[in-house]
This record gives C-alpha cells, structure tokens and sequence, in this order.
C-alpha cells in the first residue's frame, strides 16, 4: 500500500486471514470499507475545492511564515529559557515537533535557548518551573484556541505573577506572545483581552482548525522554529500525503485511506476495539501521545471508536508483550520502525569477550532495536495478530509533517466511515463547565 513519494512506507498485508489466519481481516470486508472511504474522498475533495475544511488547505500556505518568524525572533530576543503553555492538541504536536531534536528523551542535552512544555497541569511542576528558572531571560508562548481554556489560562496568571513578585512588571510585555482565535464580531476572546491589555504580542490560531489538527498551523510551527527546525519540510511532507488525494487517486492508493478501511473494518469483522501504536525511536513517544488523543477525541462517539494504546520498543515489549501474544485477541498493532542498524554506541568484541554476552561483540545498540522491532512484528504475525507496519527511513521534518497528514486524514476518513463528526468533543465540556463550578464555589 505505499504510495510513491512518501517518506514512509505503509505495510497492511499482515492483517489478512491469508497470512494470519482466524484473527485476519477478510479480502471481502476490506474491499467494503475501501468503497466507504472512496465516498470520504471524495468529500474530502469537495471540501478542498471549496475551501470548507481548511485544515486542507495548511500544507500549501507560506503566508503565515514571515509572522511565525516574527514572533519567533521577539521570543528568542536575549532569552535563555522559553516556556509554552498549552495543553492537548495545544502543546501535543510542538512536543512531537521538539523530538526531532531530542527534546524530551533522556539523554537531551537543548543546545541555546532551552524550551519547557509542561501541558500536564500539576501544582509541583509549575513551582519548580517558575521557582528554577531565570525569570529575567525566561520568555512564555501561551497557546489556547479558545483562549477560554482555563489551564493554559491559570499558568499564564502565575508567571505573570512570579514576574511581578520578581520586580519585572514593568517588562510584562517583552516576556510573553499569546497564539488564540481572533476577535469575534468585535469582541476578543479572555486571553486575547488579556493579551491586548499588556501589549502581547499575537498570532491568530485559525478558528477553522480545531485544537489537535493543528499541528501543521502555526500552533505547531511556531515551536519547530523556536527549536531550529525546518518548517516548510514539516508542510511539504504533509502535502506529500494529501497530493494523491487531491489527485483523485482511488482509496487502496491512498494510504491513510487504506489504513481508514482497515481500522473500521477490523472493528466490524473481527471486534478489535483497541489500537495499539508502538514506535521503536524515544524521538516518536509524544507523536504516539498526540495521535492517542486524535483517535480518541475524534472517533470516541456514539459507543463507537476503538480505544487507542500507544507503546514504545523495546521497553515495552517486556510489560506488555505477554498481553499482546497471549491475552484477548482485541488489539490491531500498529508498529512505526525505524532504520536504526548500524547505529548508536558500540560493544567491542574484545570487550563481549570477556564476558557471557560475547555474541553482542561487534555489534552497535541499533543493531538490537533492530532485530527486536523485527522480532516483535514476526512474533505477533506467527501468533495471528493483525500488524500493521510503518517504515521511516528517516525521521525527520519531512516525515513526521507526512505522518501528521497521514492520521488527520486517516481519523476523518474513519469518521465519514462511522457516521460521527471527527471535529466536536462534546463530552469533554461537561467537566470543563464543573470543573470551574467547583471554583467558582471553592471546592477547588
């Protein structure tokens, strides 16, 4: 199923009852969902043209760089320290962005202006953030769409505050540049007044892009150039997906069409009801966190959806692999591997030697991912579980724009598929709306 020009390769051909047996997906149901997700297509082309789905028309934009550099250079300007507050779709994607450098992973060490995004809210964390940091060469993006969404709302409150107790009122406004919607007939959202109100520099969040589509818009763009990273490669290897849809390509070329048609239909045929996304790179943790919250947000509606259950090799290959050989057959495996022999630190064979893992000598850590991101993928096929597989040949700007595209286009598909609106979360509101009731009345 890989489509020319892709910087990956999409692999379903181990999820059919001809390689695995009973758990396998039939030839018949798959080329029924195909069908379904060609009437997606053409929807999604319909949309295009007319412009109703802007999320489609983001790969081909350029107008919005200079303004991302802008504000890029006003937050980089004298600054050791950038914090970006944000949570969801808002700070999920610059995460996954961030990775590409290293950020994040264990043994990161940032090189120039250091970036914290700490999207979980939790009371130590920010303590110790606004408690550690130079507040004098600190600088904070705050993302919020809505600009109403209280936890982004209420770290912004608090490093306003760290740096007025701090003596730095005065400089309130060189510190900070907020990313939300703009003014509606007039009226500008809470954090765009508060914005405003101190002279904060702004970026307008595209009211037609929900939250976790975002990440090729400025929401995610904006972090990749604080982080050095090549934005318009982000955007390229999104466009790479969307061309063959827009191409008029038929839905078994297309491959988050094709990946669409097998995550509905595994569901329907077979009961899978989880999907487990596992990566052989620490560098794709949270790219594997902003697609759980995709899936789940999107598709989780009406009892429909399949629960998503992200993974990563090889650490947990020892607490789950078990599970997935041995326990329900309810799981659709979804491996990203990546072109890692030869690579990373070596144990000399004079060193193995010595010791009783002399058959390690010679060989580099890459070497062991790779046999185990192998071993993993044909034991679960030997076991009749359904893999499907992703090839990076590199992981880099291009290809992680191009996965992007790939699972926004694959949830909306899906979406169209199961008769439920990919773009609403009408049953997050509820705690949001108690959440700050309880406030309201000091249960907080």
């Amino acid at each position: 199923m890989a489509v020319p020009d892709l910087p990956y390769r999409q692999s379903i051909e181990n999820c059919f009852s001809d390689r695995i047996g009973e758990q396998g997906l039939s030839k018949q149901s798959f080329e029924a969902a195909l069908a379904e997700a060609e009437e997606a297509l053409d929807w999604l082309r319909e949309v295009h043209e007319s412009g109703a789905l802007p999320l489609l028309r983001v790969p081909a934009r350029t107008d919005d760089l200079a303004r991302i550099d802008e504000v890029a250079e006003h937050l980089l300007n004298d600054t050791t320290d950038i914090v970006i507050f944000g949570i969801g779709g808002s700070a999920l994607g610059a995460q996954a962005l961030a990775q590409l450098t290293g950020w994040g992973t264990p043994a990161h060490r940032q090189k120039g202006v250091n970036i914290h995004i700490p999207d979980n809210l939790d009371a130590a964390t920010m303590e110790a953030v606004l408690g550690t940091l130079d507040l004098r060469t600190t600088r904070f993006l705050v993302v919020s769409k809505s600009g109403g969404t209280v936890e982004p709302a209420i770290q912004t409150l608090a490093a306003m505050s760290a740096i007025e107790k701090a003596g730095g009122g005065k400089y309130m406004k060189y510190h900070f540049a907020v990313l939300t919607e703009p003014a509606k007939n007039g009226k500008p959202n809470s954090m765009r007044a508060l914005a405003e109100a101190n002279g904060f520099p702004t970026l307008e969040h595209d009211p037609g892009v929900g939250g976790r589509y975002a990440v090729l818009t400025n929401v995610g763009l904006l972090p990749a150039r604080l982080m050095g990273l090549d934005v318009q490669a982000v955007r390229k290897g999104a466009a790479s997906v969307l061309k063959p849809v827009l191409d008029g390509a038929a839905a078994k070329d297309v491959a988050p069409a094709a990946g669409a048609a097998l995550q509905v239909a595994m569901a329907r045929e077979k009961g899978v009801s989880m999907s487990v996304v596992a990566a052989y790179a620490d560098r794709l943790d949270r790219f594997l966190a902003w697609y759980c919250q995709l899936w789940a947000e999107s598709l989780g509606k009406d009892g429909k959806g399949t629960t998503p259950v992200r993974a990563l090799g090889p650490v947990d290959q020892h607490s789950q692999l078990q599970l997935w050989l041995a326990g329900p057959k309810d799981k659709l495996f979804n491996l990203f591997l990546t072109e890692t022999k030869g690579k990373g630190a070596e144990a000399l064979a004079d060193v193995a030697a010595k010791t009783e893992f002399a058959f390690l000598g010679g060989h580099r850590i890459g070497d062991l991912v790779d046999a185990e991101q192998r071993a993993t993928a044909d034991t679960l096929v030997k076991n009749g579980r359904p893999v499907r597989s992703f090839m990076l040949p590199s992981l880099d700007e291009r290809t992680l724009g191009a996965l992007f595209m790939h699972f926004m286009l694959e949830t909306i598909i899906a979406g169209r598929m199961l008769g439920v609106d990919p773009f609403d979360q009408p049953a997050v509101e509820e705690g949001k709306i108690l959440a700050k009731k309880y406030l309201a009345e000091g249960k907080a």
